[in-house]
């Protein structure tokens, strides 16, 4: 297997990687600025109330966005099985 394509295949792994976990990421940030601007304002340090809600926004973006995961997976997959040859040379 020559470098370029050990690094080509190491950028489509990193990308693909970015691409499904960018949902969970994007709403755990978001749902964590606002709990943070919320207990800024009314002076609430509690750890579970930082916690909780983002959990939650996580998992359920996780749970709407599963179908899509699926299918990016199986994309990934299909493209590295029909190329199998190359990467054995």
């Amino acid at each position: 297997m020559s470098e370029a394509l050990l690094l080509s295949l190491a950028r489509q792994s990193l990308e693909t990687l970015l691409w499904i976990t960018a949902p969970m990421l994007v709403v755990g940030m978001v749902v964590g600025i606002i709990i943070s601007v919320l207990q800024v304002v009314t002076s609430i340090q509690d750890a579970t109330l930082a916690f909780v809600p983002r959990a939650i926004a996580v998992f359920l973006a996780f749970l709407l966005s599963l179908p899509w995961i699926v299918h990016k997976f199986v994309a990934y997959t299909t493209h590295l099985f029909s190329n199998f040859v190359i990467y054995i040379r």
